[in-house]
């Protein structure tokens, strides 16, 4: 999209988006209980090996504003599932680069030898790369368990790049093909930035998949997730209780119905669970320590769980 045509885009009404309950219209905030957490989210620290031009939670390699987890605070929640019987089965790894932080391929294994299912969102740089023989041992004990969303933005490299920044594309090409040469089970990330239709975004990583060997299937929506655009300050429709209805959505299709995230915040004592990955710095959206204070009901007051998750039917997991 250009310049031009951003800028054309209405801005937010300031009144939305304030009271939890109500929306700026006077209407009851829409709610979304949880049913069950299938996907539990740890965001590994922001730390980021790239500076992106529209990174959602502003990741680059001096924002620690989410500082590393380490693989003993990730065992006490895996301990918490087993304990308490929770219905998880999806183990998600966010940054930043999730890489970067070298405790990663420690809290994978823990994850896999539980039978968990284990996703790590990753740019498939040098941080990935360093770490090549762990990932090779890995894939030899526990195969397709462990999957690998690699962050292409866009099929081209231009666009890609205007994203990522320069001599952003060759890596992660090198760093896809190498996944692919060995076995992994890989999945992949686009944008939908460039305004074009999906059905031509799909047609394009298909060609790219093909001349590189990989073997994704780019119509599969699951295999190859193309991510709506996520910016707070453009006009989007509070979502009421009323919109269940007149969209014709089940809130147990939203996001935060199944899985929450885990962060440690710069100078914290202990990490804290938050209602998913999207929304990393609102206080509004913490949920207390454990899991089991975080099992509450979430209010939709952020322009992301509008635009995102119930208008633009996103999930970060693999379910």
């Amino acid at each position: 999209m250009t310049e031009s045509a951003l800028a054309a885009r209405a801005r937010l009404d300031p009144r939305k988006f304030h009271d939890p309950d109500w929306t700026a219209k006077g209407d009851r905030r829409a709610t979304v209980a949880l049913k069950g957490l299938r996907t539990l989210w740890f965001n590994t620290g922001t730390l980021c090996n790239l500076t992106c031009r529209n990174c959602y939670i502003e990741s680059s390699p001096t924002n620690d504003r989410l500082v590393y987890l380490t693989a003993a605070e990730v065992r006490e929640y895996l301990d918490e599932i087993n304990r308490d019987g929770l219905p998880t089965r999806e183990i998600g790894f966010t940054g930043g680069e999730p890489f970067m932080n070298r405790e990663l391929p420690a809290m994978i294994e823990d994850c896999l030898s539980r039978g968990l299912s284990v996703l790590v969102l990753t740019n498939a740089m040098r941080p990935m790369m360093k770490v090549k023989d762990g990932l090779l041992a890995l894939k030899a004990r526990y195969g397709d368990a462990l999957t690998l969303r690699v962050s292409v933005d866009h099929y081209t490299k231009d666009l890609h790049e205007l994203e990522r920044g320069k001599r952003s594309w060759a890596p992660t090409l090198d760093g896809l093909r190498w996944l692919a040469q060995n076995g992994f089970n890989i999945h992949v990330a686009g944008r939908t930035f460039s305004g074009q239709g999906e059905a031509e975004i799909r047609r394009g990583f298909a060609r790219l998949f093909s001349e590189n060997e990989v073997p994704v299937d780019a119509f599969d929506p699951v295999r190859l997730v193309l991510f709506p655009e996520m910016d707070e300050t453009v006009d989007v429709p509070e979502i009421t209780t009323a919109c269940w209805d007149i969209l014709k959505l089940s809130p147990d299709a939203i996001m935060c119905a199944s899985s929450r995230m885990v962060v440690k915040r710069k100078d914290a004592e202990r990490p804290v669970v938050l209602s998913c990955t999207l929304l990393p710095y609102d206080a509004q959206f913490e949920m207390g320590h454990t899991l089991a204070e975080a099992s509450g009901a979430v209010k939709l007051n952020h322009p992301h769980c509008a635009k995102f998750c119930v208008l633009g039917g996103g999930s970060c997991s693999k379910s």
